[in-house]
């Protein structure tokens, strides 16, 4: 026996069969590498390009900006489909008897042409709305799913979409008349969709396309 020698606690830890540390003094260690780890500079090319928000992570954002493009996609097709209506009705040289709920003074009906591409710019938005739409559902799948690769067609066809309804809320807010309610109303949700896609879309669109085609093998 070895007197004047204590033997080591083993109470509230786990006993090592390399080392007699106790529980304490290992987390002592782990927190002390912890802050030297944090205390490390990164140099600036080494840095990741995007972080995650305050307040949501990339995850999460990701499916809020699907949420909300398949909420645009039926709107854009909802809106598309009632301004061919109404370009229909108004045609120039047409006549209407009856009452009618909605007044058709808001359409425009000045030169040919410029009708003709408010016609194009609302065929051509419904069909990029239907493909969205689609794309969006996809995206929505593929991040419950953890699919990277089948993010990417939402990532063109979503690009795609956003720069050609910009332009055609430019055209719409330079030849209609903003003096009527439904032209003002849809230049100001217009304005306000396109900014939501830029700054929801835009970020994570470019981390996951980084992370996609350059990380990935």
């Amino acid at each position: 026996m070895n007197y004047g020698r204590k033997t080591p606690s083993t109470y509230r830890s786990n006993p090592s069969v390399y080392s007699h540390a106790t529980g304490r003094s290992s987390t002592n260690l782990h927190s002390k590498m912890s802050r030297s780890t944090r205390s490390v500079r990164i140099p600036w090319y080494q840095r990741p390009l995007l972080k995650n928000n305050q307040y949501i992570d990339i995850q999460k954002g990701a499916m809020l900006i699907g949420l909300f493009a398949i909420f645009l996609s039926l709107f854009t097709i909802a809106s598309s489909v009632f301004d061919i209506y109404c370009y229909a009705m108004a045609a120039p040289g047409s006549t209407h008897y009856g009452y009618y709920i909605i007044s058709d003074e808001f359409v425009y009906v000045g030169n040919k042409h410029v009708r003709n591409m408010l016609i194009v710019f609302d065929l051509f938005s419904l069909i990029m709305a239907l493909i969205n739409f689609v794309t969006s559902v996809l995206l929505c799948v593929a991040l419950r799913k953890e699919y990277e690769r089948k993010v990417m067609p939402w990532l063109w066809t979503f690009a795609v979409f956003t720069v050609w309804r910009a332009l055609a809320l430019i055209f719409f807010a330079i030849v209609n008349d903003l003096y009527f309610a439904y032209n003002v109303i849809m230049v100001m949700l217009w304005s306000i969709f396109c900014l939501l896609s830029i700054y929801g879309s835009g970020p994570w669109s470019i981390r996951m396309f980084l992370r996609i085609w350059w990380i990935s093998p």
